[in-house]
């Protein structure tokens, strides 16, 4: 059986107080497994980020709980369960050129986790750990001596990733980490994750709102509508089966490289209030193995019918 890296149960993030209070993530739970890619994929707003952001202590939990190796890790926690969710549990930002300080060369940014913890014995230990994560990601050593705005945004996304893994993580949470990128540059970037997740044995919660990218890279995938999850399954299983009408709404947005198919496919909209949750309350339930989808009874028996059970 996988072993489980992070468990989230009940989880809950809201942001202000009283009534300027907004629930971000709303009694969430997903198991990631070591290993493998999952994916969360949901539209702005949905609360992706805020996940990702909750697993690494840098938004606090209002409500359940996080664990990383069966360790509870969000409220207080010691010094060295802190120090060793910071080595060993990264994230590459979303906008390359916004995460990076533009006043510093990459040889301090890339460094910057080292020098905080102290994680090197010398200047020279530093300084090759730096020129080992640049060659990594397909960059030069000698571009160490630059500032991000010298650079391309894919580049400068590559420089994202090798700060992460200076660090030498297991874990990393990608924040939708090519949608800023030109398409031509988005599979290079995939690709180089790909190969990182193998040859460092490496665990990605991969964060994204295009399901076309999802598809490529994920083992398992989550879709988050409004701070809550309504459907997971494995990859291929949610694209050959959806059940949930937001799956199919994004699923139906999906763009198709012929354009004769592409005027003629059906765009779905989905409409929230469909729900009537007034009798009979939603539940998470497994449909089928490795197959969840939320919804009241009378929504269940109807994804059942659909997938001729």
């Amino acid at each position: 059986m996988a072993e489980k890296l992070i468990e989230i149960k009940d989880l809950q993030v809201s942001f202000g107080k009283g009534r300027k209070k907004f629930i971000a993530v709303d009694h969430v739970n997903i198991d990631i497994y070591k290993g493998e890619t999952f994916s969360l994929v949901g539209e702005s707003g949905s609360g992706k980020t805020t996940i990702g952001r909750a697993i690494l202590r840098i938004n606090p939990v209002t409500g359940g709980e996080i664990f990383y190796k069966g360790r509870k890790i969000n409220g207080k926690i010691s010094k060295e369960l802190d120090m060793e969710i910071i080595k060993n549990c990264q994230m590459v930002f979303q906008d390359p050129m916004a995460s990076l300080n533009e006043r510093a060369k990459v040889d301090y940014i890339v460094s910057e986790g080292l020098i905080n913890h102290k994680l090197y014995k010398d200047e020279a230990d530093r300084k090759a750990k730096v020129d080992a994560a640049l060659r990594d990601v397909g960059l030069l050593p000698e571009f160490s001596t630059r500032f991000p705005h010298e650079f391309s945004g894919g580049q400068r996304q590559r420089i994202g990733i090798a700060r992460a893994l200076v660090m030498n993580p297991e874990f990393i949470v990608l924040d939708e980490p090519i949608s800023a990128l030109d398409v031509s540059i988005r599979a290079q970037v995939l690709n180089l994750l790909n190969d990182l997740k193998k040859e460092r044995d490496l665990t990605y919660l991969f964060v994204a709102h295009d399901l076309s990218v999802v598809r490529f890279i994920s083992d398992r995938v989550a879709v988050i509508h409004k701070g809550r999850i309504v459907e997971l399954a494995e990859t291929e299983e949610l694209f050959t089966n959806p059940l949930h009408p937001y799956t199919k709404a994004l699923l139906s947005a999906v763009p198709i490289p012929d354009p004769y198919l592409e005027r003629r496919k059906e765009l779905l909209i989905y409409d929230p209030s469909m729900h009537d949750y007034s009798k009979d309350g939603p539940v998470w339930e497994e449909i089928k193995p490795g197959h969840f989808i939320y919804g009241n009874q009378a929504e269940l028996e109807k994804y059942r019918k659909e997938l001729g059970m």
